[in-house]
Formats: C-alpha cells, sequence, structure tokens
C-alpha cells in the first residue's frame, strides 16, 4: 500500500502485557502510530522493545491488551484468543527482521516474490514487475539469481526490505536492522531506511542507533522494565528527556564521553 495520510490515526496499541513463565516482559504497553509516522522504540536490552514489535505482527501472541489498525477489526488479545486472528495484523503489516531470514534455497527474486505469489495469490506479471523495480531502487539489480549465502550482510538486509515492501503493507516493522551488520555496512541500509521515511511509509523502529532514530524518527517511545516511561517527538525526548531513567540512556549512548 502506498504512503499514507500523514494526519491520519493508522495503529493503535493498548495495555499490552506478555509473559514468558514467570518472566513479565510487557507490563500494560500503549502507543498510537500515524500514518505516515516513525516511531522509534528504544530503550535497554530487556526492555521489552522487541517483543512489544512482534505482537504487532501477531509473531507474539500478548497476553491481554488490544492492537488495532485503522479501517480494520481490533484484535484483543484475551481468554478465549484464537491464534489465526493474528493473521489480521500480518495483512498489514511487515517486519524486517535484524537476521535477515531469507530462504537460502532460493534466489534473491524468490525471496522476495513468494510471498506475494504464494500467499497474496497476486498476478504474477505484476509481482515480478515490482521486484524488479524495488530490487533497482535498492542498488541490487544484478543480484536477482543470486543466492544469499554469496550477498554481504547488507546486502542480505537490502533483500530483507525489499521482501517486506513486497507485501504492500500499511506499516513497516523493523527489528534492530543494523545490529547483525559489520560497522561498514550500517549505512547502505540505514540509506534505504531514511529515504523510506521520507517518501512518507509508515514505520516502527527498534534501534540502538540513537543518532539515526535523531535524523529519521517523528516520535521516540523510551521503554525499560517493560513499561513505557518516556514518549513524545524525537527532537524532545532525544536532546532533553524529562524522565530520569531516559536522561541516563540517552547520555550514555548518544554523549558517552
Amino acid at each position: 500500500m502506498s504512503p499514507s495520510n500523514p494526519a491520519a490515526s493508522l495503529l493503535a496499541v493498548a495495555g499490552l502485557h506478555k509473559s514468558f513463565g514467570a518472566n513479565q516482559v510487557l507490563k500494560g504497553i500503549d502507543f498510537t502510530v500515524h500514518a505516515g509516522e516513525v516511531v522509534a522504540l528504544i530503550g535497554p536490552s530487556g526492555s521489552g522493545k522487541t517483543t512489544a514489535l512482534r505482537c504487532l505482527n501477531g509473531l507474539e501472541i500478548p497476553d491481554a491488551g488490544t492492537v488495532a489498525f485503522a479501517g480494520g477489526p481490533e484484535v484483543s488479545f484475551s481468554a478465549g484468543f484464537k491464534p489465526k486472528k493474528a493473521q489480521i495484523l500480518r495483512q498489514r503489516s511487515a517486519m524486517v527482521f535484524q537476521g535477515h531470514h531469507l530462504f537460502p534455497h532460493l534466489s534473491v527474486l524468490q525471496n522476495v516474490t513468494v510471498g506475494p505469489l504464494e500467499v497474496q495469490k497476486r498476478p504474477r506479471a505484476e509481482v515480478m514487475e515490482q521486484a524488479t523495480a524495488l530490487l533497482a531502487r535498492v542498488g541490487l539489480a544484478d543480484k536477482a539469481q543470486a543466492y544469499p549465502n554469496s550477498l554481504s550482510g547488507g546486502q542480505q538486509q537490502r533483500v530483507g526490505i525489499v521482501r517486506a515492501l513486497m507485501l504492500k503493507p500499511d506499516l513497516l516493522l523493523f527489528d534492530e536492522p543494523t545490529s547483525a551488520l559489520d560497522p561498514e555496512l550500517v549505512g547502505e541500509v540505514l540509506v534505504v531506511i531514511k529515504e523510506l521515511a521520507q517518501e512518507g511509509w509508515s514505520m516502527v523502529l527498534v534501534t540502538h542507533e540513537l543518532a539515526f532514530a535523531r535524523d529519521v524518527a517523528d516520535t521516540v517511545v523510551f521503554m525499560d522494565g517493560g513499561v513505557v516511561v518516556e514518549t513524545g517527538p524525537a527532537s524532545q525526548v532525544l536532546a532533553a528527556p524529562q524522565n530520569p531513567r531516559t536522561q541516563a540512556f540517552v547520555q550514555r549512548l548518544l554523549h558517552p564521553f
């Protein structure tokens, strides 16, 4: 789907709780994503960022709470929740994983077209035209017939981004998209994400790259201990955070010396 009207609300998340055994990872998470907005989830390791992100795509099933896309039914996670309802979320969002998660036995072209062809059942000619254009856009036109093990980490991550875009989602989800990359490869991935943001794509981005979040995000949500500690415009939260926990975290990552 094309980038949306930035004035409209796209996603509302309310009261998400998630435990793994005795470990309560999410303790009531609330936030909103507007169409065309980039929301960065930041916080220390173990704060629940990735779990919250995965709940938006139904990759994790919360114990309680709701996730609602504009124009669609609210998905309520409560007693009696049926996992197949998570498909509602997957029809509206697409995930870019930190570890690429490409199929090693499929070519680049096959990796990015298998979803639209096999799941969405879209016309083959349309899918191939879209794939060719997107691979060219991220500088991988000559890699369409290559296999993942012949690509650099940065190239694999760009394939992962194309795979997500191929699904025409309302919302792009990025889980630490540069954390598995060598430092010299980080820039090539961040450039693609920044271009998508400039085009108005709606995104939720989990990242430790605070300088990048400051540059690309509209809103920053700081999480710690399974709760939202502070949220607001990126220019405020990353330059003049109000909560002492946010202040300590931002200071440590943006101004370590």
